[in-house]
């Protein structure tokens, strides 16, 4: 991620941290789904976990859980929280997802929540999470796809990267998605839809 990308997501670090989940029910869901994928022995790594919310939600379901985000000041304040909370099996690394640089594997599960379309390289970050996975390891995402020819979203999110108020965004349809994972070897197992909205589409993919 570039440099830019990196300040963006420290300078608004605070904010996010303070700002509440706008749709509880759909990310409960998610969380309550999720950990139904997990097992107490296993280990975990999340990409682009922000300031730890859901990590410190999930972490008591396995043995090892690291998440990980391109933010320091995002990582800074995941760690103050994961040090209220008391939590031993849980730790925060800064980790850029497609830039060879995430943490050994072999994990059990990588997550990857709002994350996606973030990366500068979708198809390196999907290489190095696939590569990071045990046999048959799981990828489990929900991604923001507002993609497609006639997006409205595209000159709003270009206005907004002009003053510094939006990232760069990789304009992504749900069908593209699914297709970049399984050309990165996944199959993909499960499909949900927490949000009622085919823009945020929920996968479970298998390594093969």
């Amino acid at each position: 991620m570039t440099a830019a990308a990196t300040a963006f997501w420290d300078k608004i670090a605070p904010k996010y941290a303070a700002h509440p989940v706008k749709d509880i029910a759909a990310y409960q869901a998610t969380l309550d789904h999720t950990r139904s994928y997990l097992k107490p022995g296993d280990r975990v790594l999340e990409i682009g976990c922000g300031t730890g919310s859901t990590a410190i939600d999930l972490a008591p379901a396995v043995a090892d859980y690291v998440a990980t985000d391109v933010s320091g000041k995002m990582v800074e304040i995941g760690r103050e929280k994961c040090w209220d909370s008391g939590l031993q099996n849980l730790s925060f690394q800064r980790a850029a997802a497609d830039q060879g640089v995430l943490p050994e594997g072999p994990f059990d599960a990588v997550l990857a929540f709002n994350a996606l379309h973030l990366l500068d390289d979708l198809d390196v970050g999907l290489a190095e999470m696939h590569d990071r996975l045990a046999p048959g390891g799981l990828l489990i995402s929900k991604t923001v796809c507002i993609g497609g020819a006639f997006s409205p979203f595209r000159p709003i999110i270009a206005a907004m990267q002009l003053i510094n108020k939006a990232p760069q965004v990789l304009f992504l349809t749900a069908d593209k998605l699914r297709a970049r994972i399984e050309a990165a070897g996944f199959e993909i197992t499960d499909v949900q839809d927490f949000n009622n909205s085919a823009k945020r589409p929920y996968f479970v993919a298998r390594k093969r």
